[in-house]
């Protein structure tokens, strides 16, 4: 069987990432899914941006946490990226995505499709974010037994052990993916964004968060691992060994063709591609 193939952060290779043009052409490339980072506005409610700040993806600067749902849709979210809107793929002032506004599109593809929502952390609203997730999908009609919405198969990823544990009480074991990360000094220096803490204290913070994360999948507390590649590539073993005991393995973010077929020999079922076209056709050739 040929891994499943999730878009991260939409088709990100192609458009601004969780753009509506990014989904869209995901959609248009074939993926088996989308992946979408959420984190809540002032007014409370989800809208579909990985950074805690505004300040690369955006024409300003600032902290999503400190804007409404409506004063982000009056920003440039696109222009960064360099790429050209197709006018089938909606107007600028259309390309901001809530959570919401992502699920009409899903919806509307008219086939099977899974979703993969991660949860932001550190948070200002703190576990308050995944309270808020399980209530609007609840609303949506989200079923958590099977974890269905319609068509729409949605699970829950974060770096964030208590995130996993606090979702467990909601949603099924299966859909729930610990991230897992060695901690380097990029992503220190990312997470620093959020606020006054010194780097040693987080490096402190990181590192304990990702033994705990490697404890919750070791025991299966969680169905699903998400390890980055260079996390595989570190830690081969440790991967095989969770697919052995029959831990599903979603790996990020897998760009390349080389990439996609070690992952592929390591026996990893699923993988988040900022192109997921490109993926996806490597594992089409391969079959022939």
């Amino acid at each position: 069987m040929p891994p499943v193939i999730f878009a991260h952060r939409g088709s990100s290779g192609t458009f601004a990432e969780h753009t509506r043009a990014a989904y869209l052409q995901a959609l248009a490339d074939g993926t088996d899914g989308v992946e979408c980072d959420v984190h809540l506005t002032r007014d409370g409610q989800l809208v579909c941006m990985h950074d805690t700040t505004l300040d690369r993806t955006t024409n300003v600067s600032g902290k999503v946490a400190d804007r409404t749902l409506a004063e982000l849709r009056a920003l440039d979210v696109f222009s960064w990226k360099g790429a050209s809107i197709p006018a089938e793929y909606g107007e600028p002032a259309d390309q901001l995505l809530s959570l919401s506004d992502l699920l009409v599109i899903l919806r509307r593809a008219g086939r099977p499709l899974r979703l993969a929502i991660e949860l932001k952390h550190p948070s200002p609203f703190g576990l308050r974010l995944e309270e808020a997730l399980i209530a609007f999908l609840m609303d949506e009609g989200w079923d958590p037994e099977s974890s269905m919405l319609g068509t729409i198969e949605v699970s829950f990823m974060s770096f964030n052990p208590d995130s996993m544990r606090h979702l467990a009480e909601s949603a099924p074991h299966h859909m729930l993916c610990q991230l897992v990360s060695d901690v380097s000094p990029k992503e220190v220096r990312a997470a620093l964004s959020f606020g006054a803490i010194t780097e040693g204290a987080l490096i402190t913070i990181m590192k304990r968060a990702l033994k705990e994360g490697e404890r919750l999948v070791d025991h299966q507390e969680v169905g699903m691992a998400g390890p980055g590649m260079r996390y595989i590539r570190s830690h081969p073993e440790r991967v095989r060994r969770w697919i052995r005991d029959g831990v599903r393995v979603r790996a990020w973010t897998v760009n390349s063709v080389k990439d996609a077929l070690f992952l592929a020999e390591l026996g990893v079922q699923e993988m988040t591609s900022d192109y997921p076209a490109r993926i996806r056709m490597a594992f089409e050739g391969n079959s022939k």
